[in-house]
C-alpha cells in the first residue's frame, strides 16, 4: 500500500495528515522538533506554574476549515465561543470603552445603531469594507484609512492582528476573504472563539490521538535534510542520514516553514517576515468569568489584544518587529501598564510574567510577497505543499494553515 509522508507537524501538517487518514491513506507524520504544533502549541511555564500558549489566536465561528478540523478530531467542545458577536475595545490613553456588536441575521443593521459602532463613526465607515473586493495592490491604509475613528479604533487593529503586517504596507485584498466568510455572512459566523484551555488541547493533542487511533505513524526529532528527486518525482527522503522506506507510489506533503521549503526545493517563497510578541501575566486571583468578555481589543498603547483565562492574562502585539528587539523586562513593563489600565488593576504590582517572542511569526503579507506564495502543486508529481505561506487566498492564520493542509490532501486525491 502506498504511503503519504507528511513532513512538518504544525497545524497545516496535522490537517493534511488528518484529512489523508480520513480518506483511508496510510500516513507517516514527521517533525524536526520533539513535539507537534509548531507555532500553535502550549507548554508548561515554570515561572507561572501554568500551561500557556506560545501565541494567542482568536478564531471566528465562520472559520469553516478550522471548525471542520476540530469536528473530525473530536475537539469542537474544547473551543470557547462567545454567545454573540461582540467585540469589546478600550483605549488605555483616554479610558474610553466601546463595543462593536453585530445583530442577529445576515443584514448588517448594527451599522445603523450608534450603540453598536465605534464612537464618532457612521454606517459608511463600515460599508467601506466592500472596497476590499477591488483592492488590487493597494494597502489596508489606502483602502480603509489612513485615519479617522473607524480606522484607528476598528479597522487598523483588526487588520494588523489578522495580517501581522502594518496597515501601511499590508495587502488589503487579503482581508476580503476574511470579511466575506465571517462578518459578511452575519452574526452567526462572526462569534469570537478561543481554545478554552490552550492551543495544544484543542488543535494538537486531539489530532495526534486521533491519528494514532487510526493507525498513522508519528515520528518526532526527524529533521528532513534532503529530498531526492528524479524524472519529475520525489524518489526518497533523507532525515539526518536516516532514509525511511520509500515506495515508487509514495507521496509527500511538505508542510514546513517557507525558508525550509525554499532551501530544500530551491523554489521561490515569501522572504520577509514580521514578529509577534506575547506576554502572559499570572494574576493573584482569577478575573470574574464573563462569556462575552474573554478577550479585549486595546488601542492607545502598546498592546493590541488581551485574552483572559482564569488567573492568566495574555497580551498580543502583532507586527512587533521593533518591540521584539527590546529586553523582556522592558516589554513586560510596557505591556503591564496597558493591562493594568485596561482591566483596572494596580499598576505598581506587576505579577509574574513570561514574554514570548516569535521573531518570524508570519511572512510579511504585502502585495509583493503575495506574488511569491507558491501553490499546492509543485514541479514534482508526488509532492504537494502546505503551510500558511502557500497560496491559500487567505492570510497566514490558523484558518489558512488548516485550509492549506486540506488542499494538499485533496490535491493528492485528485492527482
Amino acid at each position: 500500500m502506498s504511503r503519504v509522508h507528511v513532513v512538518g507537524a504544525g497545524v497545516s501538517g496535522l490537517a493534511a495528515a488528518v484529512e489523508l487518514t480520513r480518506q483511508g491513506r496510510a500516513v507517516t507524520l514527521y517533525d524536526a522538533a520533539g513535539q507537534a504544533g509548531g507555532r500553535c502549541r502550549s507548554f508548561h511555564d515554570e515561572t507561572l506554574g501554568s500551561e500557556i500558549d506560545n501565541g494567542n489566536h482568536l478564531l471566528l465561528s465562520g472559520n469553516r476549515s478550522a471548525m471542520r478540523y476540530l469536528d473530525i478530531i473530536g475537539a469542537r467542545g474544547t473551543i470557547q465561543a462567545a454567545p454573540r458577536a461582540i467585540f469589546p475595545f478600550t483605549d488605555v490613553r483616554s479610558g474610553a470603552h466601546w463595543q462593536v456588536r453585530l445583530n442577529p441575521g445576515r443584514l448588517p443593521l448594527w451599522m445603523f445603531r450608534k450603540s453598536s459602532r465605534v464612537p464618532d463613526t457612521g454606517p459608511g465607515d463600515y460599508l467601506k469594507a466592500l472596497k476590499l473586493a477591488w483592492a488590487g495592490n493597494r494597502t489596508v491604509a489606502e483602502v480603509l484609512g489612513p485615519s479617522g475613528p473607524a480606522f484607528e479604533r476598528f479597522w487598523d487593529p483588526l487588520a494588523v492582528s489578522v495580517l501581522n503586517t502594518p496597515s501601511e504596507t499590508a495587502a488589503a485584498r487579503l482581508l476580503w476573504p476574511v470579511m466575506r466568510e465571517t462578518l459578511g455572512r452575519g452574526e452567526a459566523h462572526s462569534r469570537p472563539c478561543i481554545a478554552a484551555t490552550g492551543l495544544s488541547n484543542s488543535f494538537v493533542r486531539p489530532a495526534l490521538d486521533w491519528l494514532r487511533r487510526q493507525g498513522a505513524d508519528v515520528c518526532f526529532n526527524a529533521r528532513l535534510r534532503e529530498i531526492h528527486r528524479e524524472n519529475g518525482r520525489v524518489t526518497g527522503l533523507d532525515f539526518s542520514g536516516d532514509a525511511p522506506a520509500f515506495d515508487a507510489a509514495d507521496e509527500i506533503v511538505l508542510a514546513v516553514t517557507a525558508p525550509v521549503a525554499g532551501q530544500l526545493l530551491g523554489i521561490e517563497v515569501p522572504g520577509a517576515h514580521h514578529a509577534i510578541v506575547n506576554a502572559h501575566f499570572r494574576l493573584a486571583e482569577a478575573l470574574p468569568a464573563n462569556p462575552e468578555r474573554f478577550f479585549l481589543g486595546v488601542t492607545g498603547g502598546t498592546a493590541h489584544w488581551l485574552f483572559m483565562r482564569g488567573e492568566i492574562v495574555s497580551v498580543t502585539v502583532s507586527a512587533a518587529d521593533a518591540l521584539a528587539g527590546e529586553p523582556a523586562d522592558a516589554i513586560a513593563a510596557l505591556l503591564w501598564r496597558d493591562v493594568s489600565r485596561a482591566l483596572d488593576l494596580p499598576a505598581d504590582a506587576m505579577p509574574a510574567v513570561r514574554i514570548v517572542k516569535e521573531k518570524r511569526a508570519t511572512f510579511a503579507q504585502t502585495s509583493e510577497a503575495l506574488t511569491r506564495r507558491p501553490g499546492t502543486t509543485t514541479a514534482w508529481r508526488n509532492l504537494k505543499l502546505a503551510g500558511d505561506w502557500t497560496d491559500t487566498g487567505l492570510p497566514a492564520t490558523i484558518e489558512g494553515s488548516i485550509r492549506s493542509g486540506f488542499a494538499a490532501a485533496e490535491a493528492m486525491r485528485g492527482g
